[in-house]
């Protein structure tokens, strides 16, 4: 009994360890006040990390397993004993990729910000296809390329790729207001596609405006070299 012990403990010690989860996170619409950095921490150690409003930051890497992420101003004196307001969310271990968004909460007094998990894993974002969130009170729809999309208001969609390669497609968009049939104009152009990247994309509103505006934010990564 004593041998058959030792050989679990043996194997646990041995046991390869959770996969790292990797992240990149973005300050959607973030304040001019708001602060450029902040320290995430993993429930062991913290990271400095960029807050950008208009494009991904730099992926980051995170322990294994499962996750408790809170955000700081500054790392903690005490690792086990992390203010009780402070920001936070939890990530399941099978999230080994994810976008950490961020959203401003200035009433916060230990970090001035929300956070939500947008999984990000391979078979959940593949290359080229493109996640889109509605967060305005419009009915959103139209064609981007070959795809056709339609977002209730608070609503996100998955597209496949808009087009079969490296090209420009056509990308024409309408809203429709709450409680008006008619349809206007959103977006009317062409874009790119690079089907080497993924890509999310928010409508929302902005203050003093009535047509809702769209945001695209590329998430393109430089090949890992397998050894």
């Amino acid at each position: 009994m004593k041998l058959l012990v030792f050989l679990i403990l043996s194997a646990s010690a041995f046991a390869d360890p959770a996969p790292k989860h990797t992240c990149r996170i973005l300050f959607l619409n973030g304040p001019d006040s708001a602060p450029e950095k902040l320290q995430l921490f993993d429930g062991s150690k913290c990271t400095e990390v960029e807050l950008p409003r208009m494009n991904f930051s730099k992926v980051y890497e995170l322990a294994g397993g499962p996750l408790t992420l809170s955000m700081l101003s500054a790392p903690p004196v005490d690792p086990k004993n992390i203010p009780a307001g402070a920001p936070g969310v939890v990530v399941a271990e099978t999230m080994a990729d994810f976008y950490l968004l961020l959203s401003s909460d200035p009433a916060n007094q230990i970090a001035p910000v929300r956070l939500q998990v947008i999984d990000a894993s391979a078979e959940k974002l593949k290359l080229g296809q493109m996640l889109w969130f509605n967060l305005s009170p419009d009915q959103v729809g139209g064609v981007l390329g070959s795809e056709k999309i339609s977002l209730q208001p608070g609503g996100r969609a998955t597209v496949n790729a808009p087009a079969a390669g490296a090209q420009d497609y056509v990308v024409n968009l309408a809203f429709r207001i709450p409680g008006n049939e008619l349809l206007y104009p959103l977006c009317e152009t062409k874009w790119r596609h690079d089907p080497r990247s993924r890509s999310v994309a928010f409508i929302m509103t902005e203050t003093g405006v009535r047509s809702p505006r769209v945001m695209v934010f590329p998430d393109y990564r430089e090949p890992v070299e397998k050894r």
